[in-house]
């Protein structure tokens, strides 16, 4: 197979986004699911308020992998990447004169980009966090940083000095720490660079799959997201083999990094599911329920009609279907998490398993549960190692 380069994993959005803080009893909701298959991974996370969604699920799924290999947990440093991705992107946007993004968002391939460029570190080695903080809290830095970058750039019209160079980091480093050059773990002394090399996994393993047909199939492309600052590219494949490679990957042990659109109205993490149920303009009401509904206002008949109370029937999603979502930007690229199992719920339909970053005070203590239907409709890609790729799908790969 042709070495295809790890690609998106999308903006994150932060705990404070989720709009019902409401606590929600798993009885209430109208479903009940059976966890069929699970993959062991790391503990949940709490990203609080940063959108480096794309950090913390890319890093859990490659902490997973560690798991799969050696049996060993581990927490990587989701600050020692963070640190270095923006200032990688504050160089690139300087040198595009200001005409790519800037933002907190990034992709799956920003963690293999920071392991193969800096290395890696253990969370004991570099929270980046200071001033005794234990959660991320970026909506200072990201302001300081926009703003720094922003005057910079309109400065270009004169010879810029390497001194903004240091300055940016004098920011980073005041908000986040200094990343170390060297530090001690479990008795033995490493550089970041050391480190990863001691990890029991390669970042050439690993390839991102997509679906979308602007871009021929079995062939890499860059998908054309504002987070992909990195350019980088992934492979394309028809959506039933995408849904294909990520069944396969959580049948043989392994998770899958997951980038998708989180906002959708059937997208309930509060409450433990994501659905795409068939949007119907009217519910199927009768007599009083019919006069009740033709009563209320637009904004309260919209949440009514997404009031979901268990399984509904859910919208045949084909390859045309999802490229039109994409194409009219009703799918946008919004969230990074880690699919870690697969479950049915009581009519027997199909869903995977995912873990989030938005701590554990929910009501499946921070994993929630992805229709089939929204999977194919909402994915922007998945990140899987090579062997958990079925080999007649591999095979067509290659041949291109």
């Amino acid at each position: 197979m042709k070495k295809i380069i790890l690609g998106i994993a999308a903006l994150g959005l932060a705990a404070n986004a989720m709009a019902d803080d409401k606590v929600v009893i798993p009885d209430s909701t109208g479903f009940k699911f059976k966890d069929v298959k699970i993959v062991k991974t790391t503990p949940v996370k709490n990203q609080n308020k940063s959108g480096t969604c794309w950090c913390y699920s890319t890093n859990t799924f490659f902490e997973a992998e560690i798991l799969r290999v050696s049996g060993k947990e581990i927490h990587l440093s989701e600050g020692f990447v963070v640190n270095h991705c923006y200032m990688d992107k504050a160089i690139k946007f300087i040198r595009m004169d200001g005409k790519i993004n800037f933002a907190e968002g990034g992709a799956c391939a920003d963690v293999p980009y920071v392991w193969n460029k800096y290395g890696m570190v253990p969370i004991e080695a570099y929270t980046g966090m200071t001033y005794g903080d234990t959660k991320f809290n970026h909506a200072e830095l990201v302001d300081a940083l926009t703003g720094y970058v922003s005057v910079i750039n309109k400065h270009q019209l004169k010879k810029l000095t390497p001194a903004w160079v240091s300055g940016f980091q004098g920011i980073l480093d005041a908000y986040m720490g200094k990343t170390p050059e060297t530090f001690t773990y479990e008795g033995k002394t490493y550089t970041p660079k050391s480190f990863a090399e001691s990890l029991p996994i390669k970042m050439e393993d690993y390839v991102t799959v997509t679906s979308f047909t602007h871009h021929p199939f079995y062939e890499p492309f860059v998908l054309e997201v504002a987070d992909n600052w990195l350019w980088t590219s992934m492979q394309n494949v028809p959506v039933d083999e995408l849904l294909e490679i990520t069944n396969n990957a959580i049948d043989k042990g392994y998770t899958v990094a997951w980038a998708s659109d989180v906002s959708e109205p059937g997208f309930k993490y509060r409450k433990g599911y994501a659905v795409l149920p068939v949007d119907k303009e009217v519910p199927d009401l009768k007599g009083s329920d019919m006069d009740r509904w033709l009563q209320l206002s637009n904004k309260d008949r919209e949440a009514e009609k997404w009031d979901i109370k268990g399984p509904v029937e859910e919208m045949v999603v084909t390859q045309e279907v999802r490229q039109q979502m994409f194409d009219n930007k009703e799918t946008t690229d919004d969230h990074g998490m880690v699919i870690v199992g697969k479950a049915v719920d009581q009519k027997g339909n199909k869903y995977f398993k995912v873990q989030n970053s938005w701590d554990t005070n929910q009501l499946y203590g921070g994993f929630f549960y992805v229709s089939e239907a929204f999977f194919k409709a909402k994915t922007m890609n998945v990140t899987v190692h090579k062997d958990a790729i079925p080999s007649k799908i591999a095979q067509k790969m290659a041949a291109k």
